[in-house]
C-alpha cells in the first residue's frame, strides 16, 4: 500500500470513529461514513467492505494508541504499585471524561456480533489487561509492595470492577468519590499493611 493510501486509511479510520462516537454502531452506515469523510462510495469500498471491518479497525487503533498514552507515562524506574496505579488512574480519567467514546458503539457491536473464542476482540482486550495486571501483581509481590495469593484472580476482578464502572458510567453517570471508592477497595486488598 502506497504512503497515500496508508494516510487516507487513516483518515477514513480516525473519520469513521467520530461517527461511531457519536452515533453508536447500529445506527452507523457506510453512507454515513461516506458523508462524513466527503468522498466517494467506491473510494470508501477501496479500503473497507462493511460498518463491522472499518469497526473492528478503530477499535484496535484505539487500543494501540492508549497502549502508546499508557507507556509513554511510565516512569523509567516506576515500581508494579506505581505502574499500577497509573493504570487505575487512567482508567478512572476515562471513566470521568466527558467526551464520548466507543463504550456504547462497542457494547452494540458485540451484542449483534456475538463471535466467540479466539475472535471475539473485547475478550481478547480483556484477557490481555488481565494478563497485564497479574504479571504487575506477581511482581509487586515479588518485590514485597503487594500480597497476593492468587494474582490471576486478583487481576480478573480489578478487570470486572472497572467494566462495572464503564457501564455505570455509560448509563447512570458515576462520580468521582464512586470512581475513588472502588479503586481504593481494589488497591487495599493488595497492599501489604506496615
Amino acid at each position: 500500500m502506497s504512503d497515500k493510501s496508508v494516510q487516507k486509511k487513516k483518515y477514513i479510520l480516525e473519520t469513521a470513529r467520530t461517527v461511531f462516537m457519536e452515533k453508536g454502531f447500529k445506527d452507523v452506515t457506510m453512507k454515513d461514513i461516506v458523508d462524513a469523510c466527503n468522498i466517494s462510495r467506491g473510494g470508501l469500498y477501496l479500503y473497507f467492505s462493511s460498518t463491522k471491518e472499518i469497526f473492528l479497525e478503530v477499535l484496535q487503533m484505539e487500543q494501540l494508541e492508549a497502549d502508546d498514552v499508557f507507556e509513554k507515562n511510565i516512569p523509567k524506574q516506576a515500581s508494579p504499585a506505581d505502574i499500577l496505579a497509573l493504570f487505575l488512574k487512567e482508567q478512572k480519567r476515562e471513566l470521568l471524561s466527558k467526551k464520548p467514546g466507543l463504550t456504547k458503539a462497542s457494547y452494540e457491536f458485540f451484542f449483534e456480533n456475538r463471535e466467540g473464542g479466539k475472535n471475539n476482540f473485547m475478550k481478547k482486550q480483556f484477557d490481555s489487561a488481565v494478563l497485564v495486571i497479574q504479571k504487575l501483581i506477581e511482581a509487586g509481590v515479588d518485590s514485597g509492595e503487594f500480597y497476593c495469593e492468587d494474582a490471576k484472580s486478583a487481576a480478573s476482578n480489578i478487570m470486572y470492577v472497572l467494566e462495572g464502572l464503564k457501564i455505570a458510567a455509560q448509563t447512570r453517570g458515576i462520580s468521582e468519590a464512586a470512581v475513588d471508592r472502588e479503586i481504593l477497595y481494589v488497591m487495599q486488598g493488595l497492599i501489604i499493611e506496615e
